[in-house]
């Protein structure tokens, strides 16, 4: 079950601006905290902003937050790359074709996305895992990938 769009709406704008100039994603409204999991990354600090175009994540808020309704778990951050576009859409998840009507833009190799935790992981053990951003890749992640893994196929944010 998705959020509503006014809520949606609400969290477009619920990213905060630290002292070093990075994006992080705290300070969510009261009624989402509620049920959102903490912010971490995987390296334990602050989760940084994955995306905002195409904005990205469980919440449409440009962040790979993730809450006890996301089944999928929509929290690797990842730049997608070809292979990985079409290893999710061999596995019935396609990545590639706009969906407006779930706010979907379609991706193409170079954006970021928050992708699911088991399909990286999948694609990772076949050779095709794209690259992580750690700093922006939530820590529920590491329910299903090994920080280890993670960390071979990391890039910093550029």
């Amino acid at each position: 079950m998705r959020k509503s769009d006014s809520s949606i709406k609400q969290l477009q704008n619920s990213q905060t601006r630290f002292h070093d100039g990075t994006i992080g994603c705290i300070n969510l409204p009261f009624f989402l905290a509620i049920s959102m999991l903490p912010s971490f990354n995987v390296l334990g600090g602050d989760l940084q902003s994955c995306s905002e175009d195409p904005l990205t994540g469980w919440y449409r808020d440009g962040c790979c937050n993730t809450d006890r309704e996301d089944r999928g778990l929509h929290t690797v951050c990842c730049v997608v790359t070809d292979e990985f576009l079409e290893f999710a859409r061999s596995q019935g998840n396609d990545l590639i074709t706009p969906a407006p009507e779930f706010n979907f833009p379609g991706l193409s190799a170079g954006d970021r996305w928050c992708v699911c935790a088991q399909t990286w992981k999948d694609a990772a053990e076949i050779g095709l895992a794209c690259p992580v951003l750690l700093e922006a890749t939530h820590e529920e992640t590491l329910q299903v990938v090994p920080l280890g893994l993670l960390e071979e196929n990391s890039v910093q944010d550029s």
